[in-house]
């Protein structure tokens, strides 16, 4: 039993729009003249003097106007805080005019609940469509800690998810007892100390910054028969949904209450997104499941608006299930429909990337870490058919960033769609690392998504595209946390000889250290790391011992560890590290073995900007039907396209150009493999501009440019390399845009 929860994209539900638009037009034609035209120029003409809280705007207008009136009332007070000048014109003048229309459903005593719901409908169609003025800002995401809101208060959001609402991202979670006991000290364990307390609810629109709304729902919520949630033995587990017939926002709870007949999906509902919910039904079966309640759920939303519960069986967990809620009401789960069955998982939660879904989620032993485990759709239906399991790339080393399946949120950007993965760590509040929040990117370089495990990160929530925070740690499991249990073998660490474990009690409190025995060692392979100079640090106790950090051109820097009867930081600066693998060896040279804790590698020199103009190949958009590898010294940023060797294995950028030109085209490579020339046809925009060989560098770190010149379009462009032979591509770095030929 744990929670949290996945929402896809924003509730702009198109299967709605013309119902809503239907009723948005008979209100309109009712509404004066004057009103429907002044909305389109201006913003708010409404707007109140101060934006007080969710609950009391929504307070205000139950007192007001009726019920089935309050949760559109606090909408439109919301929406009209919103400034032209921030977004395009032609996203504007809908989203002002649905804006007006709401306002004057909101305010018709006449008004009934489906004219309000067709007005909320709209207006949040309106509201996701809006599209920024500029390309928005980088935020910074660091993991490892614990998360405040925007007031500096804790964010408590255990077992939920991130929703999009309009345009505003709302994050549900529940506050439990141990969370603040944990935060307060997280050198011990709290088992079992998961006292509900409420479910909170945050609004962003970046991703990062959170804002507190509301307590959507606390220990006095009534769940029927007289009972309420302060009387639930579990509670966790929620998302939430919106109904477009009913206007009103559900809330969905794995719950256990002796008195309301034991587990089950609880259905709360409530007005607006912060509003306080209240009960709807309680479902203690799921038709199709063979037990029960649910093992672990979540809340998927797809394109078209439709809401699915993913969810396993409750007992043994072996069956995964995807199972829709009604669309009338959203108050009742529909029959599951089984999508994998197998060894028992948990944490079951769902994206949509690409076209094709994926249901992920991670081994059964409570809360703790794991890889993640996918089953990726064979159809475009979400109730459809699903691949065999496999593990996803990137989860092995640290077991997922040491955190259990969470949520996903996808966010479909302007440049780029990228999904977030955010792993829960709080492990029952038991001692499993700092921060019980880890979110990392995922993307689709390949046939298949690629997990990215970076302790931190920026996000620009606009146009989608993601990098690599300055601060970021490139050593994967560096805390020695992701085992869970001792271990003669450390994840993400190779055994070198001798003994190595990992041991109870590591620095400044934590839970476990690395253990090194005499001439024994590890060491770790980091796929990746950007040319630069960089810091290596650790804590140490014990013996003597050494840590070497060696580049992908065979250089190397030693970091002595003299012997110490306590915890003692030792540090290595100025290590120059060109593009490339790198590998961090840690071994002892004294009689007792050497402990080791905390390791960090960080760069600390500033980076070069990337040239205008060059788009690399392991960076969305490009996309690489292969593998973006680091293992040839020379390329450039923080990878190369490796394509299989097939007919059909390409390498395609997406350029853009303000003007219509001919540009010329400067495509870096490397060919090592000396059995000639690889050729390609060069596709632009779909249609082939002629056909390029790529002969022999002489070596696969021998790095060469090929010009050519084509003719590009105003706006986007799709450039594609397709080899020709079974041989395939030679291995892509770059593709450099010129300026304008002859």
């Amino acid at each position: 039993m744990e929670g949290d929860i996945v929402k896809q994209r924003s509730r702009v539900v198109s299967k709605y729009w013309k119902v809503a638009a239907a009723a948005l037009l008979s209100v309109a034609l009712a509404a004066p003249l004057s009103a429907g035209t002044a909305a389109a120029e201006t913003p708010a003409t409404k707007t109140p003097a101060t934006k007080t809280s969710a609950k009391a705007l929504q307070d205000q207008g139950a007192a007001a106007a009726p019920v089935k009136d309050r949760g559109l009332k606090y909408l439109v007070s919301d929406y009209q805080t919103r400034t032209p000048s921030k977004y395009t014109a032609d996203s504007w003048k809908p989203f002002a005019k649905a804006l007006t229309t709401a306002a004057d459903v909101a305010d018709d005593t006449s008004a009934g609940t489906s004219d309000v719901a067709a007005a909320k409908t709209a207006l949040m169609t309106a509201a996701a469509d809006l599209e920024a003025a500029d390309e928005g800002t980088f935020q910074t995401i660091t993991n490892n800690t614990f998360w405040n809101d925007t007031s500096g208060n804790p964010i408590y959001s255990q077992g939920g998810g991130v929703f999009k609402f309009g345009d505003t991202y709302y994050w549900y979670g529940v506050h439990y007892t141990g969370a603040e006991l944990y935060r307060a000290n997280p050198t011990r364990k709290y088992d079992g100390n998961v006292s509900f307390v409420s479910i909170p609810v945050y609004s962003s629109k970046d991703l990062v910054n959170w804002k507190f709304e509301n307590r959507v729902a606390t220990r006095s919520t009534g769940v029927g028969s007289g009972a309420n949630l302060g009387g639930a033995g579990w509670v966790g587990r929620l998302g939430v949904s919106y109904n477009e017939n009913t206007g009103k926002y559900v809330l969905a709870v794995q719950m256990w209450h002796t008195s309301r007949g034991g587990h089950g999906v609880l259905l709360l509902q409530g007005d607006s997104p912060t509003d306080t919910f209240d009960y709807g039904y309680f479902q203690t079966q799921i038709t199709n499941s063979p037990t029960t309640g649910t093992g672990d759920q979540t809340v998927f939303t797809d394109d078209d608006g439709k809401d699915y519960l993913i969810f396993s069986n409750r007992e043994g967990r072996s069956r995964g299930f995807v199972a829709k809620f009604r669309e009338s009401d959203s108050l009742r789960i529909e029959p599951g429909v089984e999508i994998r069955r197998g060894d028992g998982r948990e944490g079951n939660a769902m994206f949509k990337l690409d076209g094709k879904y994926y249901h992920a989620a991670s081994d059964l032993h409570g809360w703790n870490t794991s890889v993640n485990y996918v089953n990726e759709s064979t159809s475009g239906n979400v109730q459809g058919s699903y691949s065999s399991e496999y593990v996803l790339a990137g989860t092995e080393m640290d077991y997922s960033h040491v955190t259990q399946t969470g949520f996903f949120v996808t966010v479909k950007g302007t440049k780029q769609n990228t999904v977030i993965y955010a792993g829960d760590r709080w492990a029952d509040f038991a001692w499993n690392g700092i921060g019980y929040n880890q979110w990392l990117p995922i993307t689709k370089t390949g046939v298949r998504p690629q997990f990215h495990s970076v302790s931190q990160w920026q996000f620009n929530a606009t146009t989608g595209e993601w990098r690599v925070g300055p601060a970021n740690n490139y050593i994967l499991n560096p805390d020695i946390q992701a085992d869970r249990i001792i271990v003669s073998s450390v994840r993400g660490w190779r055994n070198l000889g001798g003994s190595v474990t990992n041991v109870n009690g590591g620095a400044n409190g934590s839970r476990f250290a690395l253990q090194v025995s005499n001439s024994g060692g590890v060491e770790q392979r980091i796929a990746s790391v950007p040319a630069g100079t960089y810091t290596l640090s650790l804590h140490a106790r014990g013996s003597a011992g050494q840590v070497v950090i060696a580049g992908s051109n065979g250089s190397q820097r030693t970091l002595s560890i003299p012997s110490s009867s306590g915890w003692a930081k030792r540090e290595l600066t100025g290590i120059a590290l060109p593009s490339g693998a790198a590998t961090v060896t840690v071994r002892a040279s004294g009689s007792g073995g050497v402990i080791v804790d905390q390791l960090s590698l960080v760069k600390t020199s500033v980076d070069t900007p990337t040239p205008p103009g060059r788009y690399e190949a392991e960076t969305p958009p490009a996309q690489c039907r292969g593998t973006i590898d680091s293992n040839q010294a020379g390329y450039s940023g923080s990878g190369f396209c490796n394509g299989d060797s097939a007919p059909g294995a390409f390498a395609e950028f997406t350029v853009n150009s303000e003007t219509a030109r001919t540009a010329t085209l400067g495509i870096r490579f490397a060919h090592g493999a000396g059995t000639g020339a690889r050729p390609a046809n060069l596709v632009v925009n779909g249609s082939t501009a002629g056909t390029l060989s790529f002969e022999s560098t002489g070596a696969w770190t021998t790095w060469t440019t090929k010009t050519v010149t084509v003719p590009l379009n105003a706006g986007s462009n799709t450039i594609r390399l397709d080899p020709t032979t079974a041989a395939g591509l030679p291995n892509v770095d770059y593709l450099d845009v010129g300026a304008s030929a002859g």
